[in-house]
Order: C-alpha cells, then sequence, then structure tokens
C-alpha cells in the first residue's frame, strides 16, 4: 500500500511539475514579448521627442531673441524628460526584460529533465512487468528473479 502511495505522489507531482513547466513557458514567453515591446515603443517614442527638440530649436533660431530664450528653455527642459525616459528604457532592459530572457534557459532545462525523469519513469515501469511476468511465468526460479532485480538495481531504477 506505501509503495502505490508512492506512486501516486510521484505521478501526481510529475503532472504538478510540467504543469508548472508550460504555464511558466507559455506565460513568461509573452511577458517577456510584452515588456521588450513596450521597451521599444518607449525608445522610439523617447528618440521622437528627441526630433522635436532639434526641430525646436531649428525654430527658435529664427524667431526674436524672447521667443528664441523661451522655445530654448522649453527645448532644454523637454531634453531632460527625454534623458529620464532613455534611463527607463535602460532600467527596464536591464531589470526586467533580461531576467525574464534567462527565464527561457531555466524553462528548457527543467523540461528536460522532466522528460529525463519521464522517460526513466517509463523504463522502470518497464522493467517491472518484465520482472512480473517472469514471476508469473517461473515463480520458482529465484535464480532470474534475483538476477533480474540485480540488474534493476544496478541500473538505478
Amino acid at each position: 500500500i506505501l509503495r502505490r502511495f508512492s506512486q501516486v505522489y510521484r505521478y501526481i507531482w510529475f503532472v504538478s511539475s510540467v504543469t508548472a513547466v508550460s504555464n511558466v513557458e507559455k506565460h513568461f514567453g509573452e511577458l517577456c514579448q510584452i515588456f521588450a515591446a513596450y521597451v521599444r515603443k518607449t525608445a522610439r517614442l523617447r528618440d521622437k521627442a528627441d526630433l522635436l527638440v532639434n526641430e525646436i530649436y531649428a525654430y527658435a533660431a529664427t524667431e526674436t531673441p524672447s521667443l528664441k530664450l523661451g522655445l530654448k528653455n522649453f527645448a532644454d527642459e523637454f531634453s531632460k524628460l527625454q534623458d529620464y525616459r532613455q534611463a527607463e528604457v535602460e532600467r527596464l532592459e536591464a531589470k526586467v526584460v533580461d531576467p525574464l530572457k534567462s527565464y527561457g534557459t531555466i524553462v528548457k532545462i527543467k523540461r528536460d529533465d522532466l522528460k529525463a525523469t519521464l522517460t526513466a519513469k517509463n523504463r522502470e515501469a518497464k522493467q517491472l512487468s518484465q520482472l512480473e511476468r517472469t514471476r508469473q511465468r517461473n515463480p520458482s526460479d529465484r535464480h532470474i528473479i534475483v538476477s533480474f532485480l540485480f540488474k534493476c538495481l544496478l541500473y538505478g531504477v
């Protein structure tokens, strides 16, 4: 009964692990793509604002001194805002997008681990069914059963 409980527990653990890895793979991939798109759009907005600042400077050069001063002050302040936007882009890339990208590698490793676990589980089930068939065919031949058990223990099943 304890062995059966252990098998059920392992099966439940395996299914929940596969579900968790699949969820992470799906949702973290989506999050990474959306954050990367957000960062790209923010960077494009910063680039457009830089073009706007340059155009304001060009326009200020053609105007009267008082308007020129006002336009240049406005362009300077607007340029400072874009410096903050640049810092935001760099922070998002460093603290959000890059760590999310690293989860892709971790998820692949975990998925490979789960595949190896499933392969080992299937191999164990196959060997145990072979052992049970051997026991049913030759219940009195202990030598074959013990050698089979020894092979199972030797190969880590």
